[in-house]
C-alpha cells in the first residue's frame, strides 16, 4: 500500500460542484446506507425505483438536489458481479453524490487541470468520467467526477485549463451512466496510484483505512466555503 501524507492543507475559495443557479438552501440530505430503514424493500440497483425514493425524499424537503454518502455502507450495488467477484463484498462509498436531474450542469469548484478522462461503460461503472488535478502550495490533489453525460467528454484532452466555476459537464441518464439514477459522483483523491480515467470510488470494508486516507472527505473543500456547516446542520 502507498503512504499517504498526513498534512494535506485544505484549500480555500472553492464553489459549488453543481448548477450554480440552485441555491443551498434548495439541497437535502439523503441517507442510502443500511441503517435507513425507510429503505427496506427498495431494490436501489434499480434506477426507477432508486429515482422513486429519491424523489420522495426531494418533495418531503421542497428540495431539487439531495446529497450525501461519504462513507456509507449501502445495498445499491448488491447483484452486482463487479461489486461482489472476490471474498468481500465492495460497498462503501468514498464520495458524496448529487442526485439531481439529468442535464443538471456540473461545475469545477476550483481551478485546475485535467488529468484524465473516459467512457467508464460497464454496469455499475461511473459511465463519463473526468479527473482533475490541482495545485495549491505544495499539496497536489485530484478531484473525480462520475456519471456525466457523454457530451461531458467532448473537446477534453490532458493538460487543459478548467477555470473555478466552469462548467465541466453534465448528469447522465441511466443508459449513459451505467444504470444509476441520474447524479453526481464527487471524490477527492489525494494518490491516483497511476490510474487514468477511473479510481475506485467504492472499497472493501478490509480497505477502508488506507481509502479514507487517500480519498478524504470531499468536504475538506466544499467545507472552505462554510457548506459543511450548512450541509450537516
Amino acid at each position: 500500500m502507498l503512504t499517504i501524507s498526513d498534512d494535506f492543507t485544505t484549500p480555500s475559495g472553492a464553489g459549488p460542484v453543481m448548477d450554480a443557479s440552485i441555491p443551498w438552501e434548495d439541497y437535502t440530505p439523503l441517507d442510502l446506507s443500511t441503517a435507513n430503514r425507510e429503505l427496506e424493500g427498495i431494490d436501489l440497483g434499480d434506477p426507477a425505483a432508486c429515482q422513486g425514493y429519491i424523489d420522495l425524499v426531494l418533495r418531503r424537503n421542497s428540495a431539487r438536489i439531495a446529497y450525501g454518502g461519504y462513507l456509507e455502507q449501502r445495498n445499491l450495488y448488491r447483484g452486482n458481479a463487479g461489486f461482489e467477484s472476490g471474498e468481500e463484498p465492495r460497498d462503501i462509498h468514498l464520495g458524496i453524490d448529487f442526485w439531481a436531474e439529468a442535464g443538471t450542469p456540473v461545475l469545477a469548484p476550483l481551478s485546475g487541470k485535467v488529468h484524465s478522462f473516459k467512457n467508464n461503460a460497464d454496469k455499475g461503472d461511473y459511465g463519463p468520467t473526468i479527473i482533475l488535478t490541482h495545485e495549491t502550495g505544495k499539496n497536489t490533489f485530484y478531484t473525480l467526477y462520475g456519471h456525466l453525460s457523454l457530451e461531458s467528454l467532448e473537446g477534453l484532452y490532458p493538460g487543459k485549463q478548467i477555470g473555478k466555476g466552469e462548467v465541466l459537464g453534465s448528469l447522465g441518464t441511466p443508459d449513459i451512466n451505467v444504470n444509476y439514477a441520474p447524479h453526481l459522483h464527487f471524490q477527492l483523491i489525494l494518490d491516483m496510484e497511476g490510474k487514468q480515467g477511473d479510481y475506485p470510488g467504492v472499497c472493501m470494508a478490509s480497505d477502508l483505512e488506507f481509502y479514507k486516507r487517500n480519498c478524504p472527505d470531499p468536504f475538506l473543500i466544499l467545507g472552505s466555503q462554510g457548506l459543511k456547516d450548512h450541509f450537516r446542520r
